[in-house]
């Protein structure tokens, strides 16, 4: 995984999606279909360097495009809501929920907004862009991999790619000490996207 690398906050406009797939040959509009749970925004940091702690944003949104013919004009934006950490431990959620992590009473929100989409030929890309998270927005890059799209069985159109991106906690504010081993935080972004 490659450090500083993602769109736009997480929590606010969330990710992922939005430039990452390679759609039909006329360009289209997509949602990222969070209310079927066909998508996901999945977070593993280690733990004192012995083993993995991972978990995920349970509630966000968002909306990408895309041009087969015309790649360079992709464009996406998430939204996430940072209280949504889930690690599946309620009295380490609330800790992260703090001050001393995501501080998500005084910045309720992050996410993501593309600023670039490099595509690579092979059905893989670099999606580029600002990522927010406690109030500080950054630039990041994803790696997409598109996983496939078509018709699906109620009549409509999808897309759907995965990426992988990381970060560094100071980068963001985050300065509570776990130790050397867990300065990085490891995403990866499932996306499927609904056509309009």
């Amino acid at each position: 995984m490659v450090d500083h690398r993602i769109t736009r906050p997480v929590l606010g406009s969330l990710i992922l999606a939005g430039a990452w797939l390679s759609a039909p040959a006329m360009a289209a509009d997509y949602v990222i279909d969070t209310e079927g749970a066909h998508a996901s925004i999945n977070f593993r940091i280690s733990h004192l360097g012995y083993s993995w702690l991972t978990g995920r944003f349970n509630d966000f949104s968002g909306q990408f495009s895309y041009d087969a013919d015309n790649p360079e004009a992709a464009s996406i934006s998430v939204d996430i809501d940072p209280a949504s950490v889930d690690s599946n431990h309620a009295e380490r959620d609330e800790h992260l929920r703090s001050d001393d992590f995501l501080a998500v009473e005084s910045h309720p929100e992050a996410g993501f907004v593309s600023t670039d989409y490099i595509s690579h030929g092979d059905g893989t890309a670099t999606l580029e862009g600002e990522f927010t998270l406690r109030g500080v927005t950054r630039p990041i890059s994803i790696d997409v991999e598109k996983i496939g799209e078509g018709e699906d069985p109620w009549g409509g159109y999808r897309a759907g790619f995965t990426g992988e991106t990381s970060f560094q906690l100071a980068d963001y504010g985050i300065d509570y000490n776990l130790g050397p081993a867990s300065e990085t935080v490891h995403l990866q972004l499932e996306v499927e996207g609904i056509r309009q």
